[in-house]
């Protein structure tokens, strides 16, 4: 949960994950749709299904015992390197440094490090250089601390709070005043831009939604029926037709703007009413939106806009 997620946003859904799923036999057992809805609001769904599916091969592989050692939790689904070492060094005490971003921060400002920390040859060589470091007999305490570090003292942004670093002596951005220059990053690529035409479409007192795809952006979760159709309200009224809704009352209701990773979403949304069921779409109620079905964040306009009275 914590990957690209601030732990205060974390806590509440983990609080209520381990209320439900307080097991690994619990999560491996869990239906997909509950398991994305108790997951919804916190993004990136890819790692929930990992995280099942990791369950799954701990249940059937290591009869439902999680492995201790990082080359075998690496084997995991959805497990990579700093996962199964911060796993392996704070559980089970192997002496393997567990490298995310505030770590990448911390050394590469410790050491004036130059290399591009967003590549992966970089981070490898930042993780043999502290296996070089890491006290075998308090491995998980070094990581944490070192996690610390980066998340309360020496900040992104350029704004570290080098007066309270108590590693400021051993710095050596710190010394040359040069704390704002790392680490060094590459530029990113630019996000591809999508218009898409969202639709609120009701039928008496239940609203279409639809399950998309099993693989790809968002997959497996429950949408509101949407085309990349541009932004204007005459190809919204077409890319409604093609999916064989006869409607009435078609009115455009907002705007929102959702960034995935790669992806812009610029969404206008529309609403209109249905004549009859189209053989595509699931037709809820609000209770049931609300309390069964998992519509991820990038919609939440339809959802707020449905549940509010």
């Amino acid at each position: 949960m914590l990957q690209q997620t601030r732990m205060e946003a974390v806590l509440p859904y983990y609080r209520r994950f381990m209320e439900e799923l307080p097991t690994v036999a619990d999560l491996a057992a869990c239906d997909s749709d509950r398991l994305h809805k108790l997951w919804q609001g916190l993004g990136y769904y890819s790692r929930v299904r990992n995280l099942q599916k990791a369950a799954k091969t701990v249940m059937d592989v290591y009869g439902g015992e999680i492995p201790h050692a990082r080359a075998e939790l690496l084997q995991l689904p959805g497990i990579g390197d700093y996962t199964a070492s911060a796993i392996a060094s704070i559980v089970f005490h192997e002496p393997v440094p567990a490298v995310d971003g505030n770590v990448l921060r911390v050394f590469s400002r410790l050491t004036e490090y130059e290399g591009d920390v967003l590549k992966q040859s970089s981070r490898a060589e930042i993780r043999n250089a502290l296996l070089e470091v890491i006290p075998h007999d308090r491995a998980g305490d070094f990581n944490q601390a070192m996690m610390e570090l980066g998340a309360t003292v020496c900040l992104p942004a350029g704004a570290p709070l080098c007066s309270a670093c108590p590693l400021q002596n051993l710095c050596k951005a710190n010394a040359s005043g040069k704390a704002q220059v790392f680490p060094v990053k590459g530029k990113k690529k630019e996000r591809k831009k999508q218009n898409l035409a969202v639709f609120i479409l009701k039928m008496g007192d239940r609203y279409a939604i639809h399950k998309r795809e099993n693989s790809g952006l968002l997959a497996s979760l429950w949408e509101f029926p949407n085309s990349l159709a541009g932004l204007g309200s005459k190809q919204a009224e077409q890319a409604l037709k093609k999916m064989g809704a006869n409607f009435v009352g078609f009115r455009q209701i907002g705007r929102s703007r959702h960034l995935f990773t790669h992806i812009e979403w610029e969404m206008r949304w529309y609403e209109a009413e249905l004549d009859e069921i189209v053989a595509d779409f699931v037709f809820v109620t609000k209770e049931e939106l609300k309390q069964i079905y998992s519509v991820p964040s990038a919609f939440s306009f339809g959802v707020r806009y449905i549940l509010l009275p």
